[in-house]
């Protein structure tokens, strides 16, 4: 069994060995693949338990595995939805097939990298075909709560590069400071006026006139005004009427002391923002918190608006989207406003390396790989996302060339493990009678030790091409068998190559006949 066992553990080997040469092939053809997870070919020896005086080979088996896990080097790229993930999860992706055949359910498979484009239908895709899926936004630019393991919200990712969008104003913040001196007695009671731009609904530019009236006391200072707000989506009308109070105590002097709601929406002391309805839309005007620096102002000086912020935009048109380190996909228009779209979340399971490996760097989930979740990126063990990045394949040539040397020797040296056994088994049963009587009977021939028997049969095939049947006679008159002349020309003529080594003397005379002779008669002995 020993022998039989070393042919086994040997061809065992040759077969694990053209395996993982197969994985430091494909590893190579892959190394400038993006997303690509080198392959791996792991050994496990088969140990047969035997007696303690004999040894059996139990040979080797391979098992082989993609370590999904392992991250490649990320590269910049100039296209914004070029989108890699610089740490753990996958990116949510289904195949143009599916989009295209299915009204249902989407199957979801995983990605850690792409290169999308949007297609004629605005749809986000690669060039291989993988369709990028996330979470649509609401109107206002939120994410609404969905499920986080199940795909039931997941949506192909679609933009339309000719869309038309509005980004109405919601929020004014006012900062003003107005003179104190005007709330002195005597002086003029002039009314202060400021305009301030919002966006309505519809895109539209309308505007806030607000008026400020200082009271005017008789005597000393009031430090009060009344402020007026108009709309001029409204046809001017008033929304809103307020008597401001500042306070004029030493570290306190010039903030707001309290506000009084004449009409319209009321101020809220806590937040110090005056709730606005306007024929465009519900807005709300900060002015600032009572006490507190910042906002409305009454120092001595001159009216000066120092501070007034809002959001909002009229009518743009979409030219690009961005993807941020959270995973918003983010619109952006020409007039510089910018809204969320979607959110691409990142897929996480429990062992990557147990997905299920499909074409064009994606991958599917399996029992081994267990049950996902979805992760906001940046969020828990998720990773950021990146945009205007790839992922390189995850292949070290250095490393893959040296194993190659290793694989190619271990090859090798199996194949000799075969050959030895192969040997091992050979006897003279497998050479011609004729010859092996000479081979194994005679003396003179096997003291020369002139070639093996293999090499013996090689030779005799040569010369019977050679020479010709009819004139095997002039070689030895002594034996009349064909195939035993020619075998001892052979080993004659290989012993007079020897002699001049000084192996052993000349057996043939050919200095005089062009057919060379026998010197002396050669008997094999019985």
């Amino acid at each position: 069994m020993t022998i039989s066992s070393s042919l086994i553990a040997g061809v065992a080997g040759l077969n694990v060995n053209a395996s993982r040469l197969a994985t430091i092939a494909d590893n190579i053809a892959n190394s400038s693949t993006y997303g690509y997870k080198r392959a791996v070919a792991n050994f496990h020896s088969l140990v047969l338990n035997g007696s303690s005086g004999a040894y059996s080979a139990g040979g080797v088996r391979v098992t082989t595995h993609r370590d999904i896990g392992a991250q490649g080097p990320l590269i910049t790229t100039g296209n914004a939805t070029d989108i890699a993930i610089a740490g753990r999860g996958m990116m949510p992706v289904t195949s143009v097939a599916a989009l295209n055949g299915n009204a249902g359910s989407l199957p979801m498979m995983l990605a850690t990298t792409g290169s999308f484009h949007p297609d004629a239908d605005g749809i986000l895709r690669t060039e291989s075909g993988l369709v990028l899926m996330g979470w649509p936004a609401s109107s206002d630019g939120t994410i609404p709560s969905y499920p986080r393991d199940t795909v039931d919200g997941l949506v192909p990712v679609s933009i339309d590069l000719n869309q038309f969008a509005g980004d109405p104003t919601t929020a004014i913040n006012l900062g003003v400071n107005l003179p104190a001196t005007q709330t002195q007695s005597g002086e003029s009671g002039d009314v202060l006026d400021l305009s301030i731009e919002y966006f309505g609904n519809l895109g539209t530019s309308e505007s806030l006139d607000i008026s400020f009236t200082p009271t005017v006391p008789g005597s000393g200072q009031s430090n009060e005004w009344t402020m007026i707000i108009s709309d001029s989506a409204s046809g001017g009308a008033s929304v809103g009427e307020y008597t401001v109070t500042f306070d004029d105590t030493r570290g306190a002097g010039g903030t707001i002391a309290s506000i009084a709601t004449v009409s319209g929406g009321a101020y809220s002391a806590a937040s110090g923002e005056i709730a606005l309805t306007v024929a465009g839309g519900p807005i709300t005007l900060n002015i600032g918190k009572p006490g507190e620096a910042g906002g409305m102002t009454q120092l001595s000086g001159s009216f000066a608006p120092v501070a007034i912020s809002k959001d909002g935009s009229p009518v743009g048109n979409l030219t690009s989207v961005e993807i941020d380190p959270n995973g918003f996909l983010n619109a952006i228009y020409d007039i510089g406003f910018t809204r969320t779209i979607y959110q691409i979340p990142l897929v996480d399971v429990a062992n990557p390396n147990g997905l299920i490996s499909l074409d064009n760097q994606a991958y599917q989930l399996s029992a081994e790989s267990g049950s996902f979740f979805l992760w906001e990126a940046g969020d828990g063990p998720a990773g950021e996302m990146i945009g205007y990045a790839r992922e390189e394949s995850a292949t070290d040539v250095a490393g893959e060339l040296t194993q190659l040397i290793q694989t190619q020797r271990a090859y090798s040296s199996n194949a000799k493990i075969i050959q030895t056994v192969e040997l091992s088994f050979a006897d003279e049963i497998d050479l011609p009678v004729e010859i092996s009587f000479c081979v194994f009977v005679s003396p003179i021939l096997i003291d020369l030790s002139v070639c093996s028997a293999t090499r013996l049969l090689e030779l005799v095939r040569i010369l019977d091409i050679v020479i010709p049947l009819d004139e095997r006679h002039l070689l030895t008159p002594n034996y009349r068998k064909p195939r035993i002349h020619a075998a001892i020309f052979v080993f004659l003529t290989i012993a007079d190559t020897c002699s001049d080594t000084g192996s052993a003397p000349p057996l043939l005379d050919a200095s005089s006949a062009s057919t060379p002779t026998l010197k002396g008669t050669l008997t094999p002995s019985l």
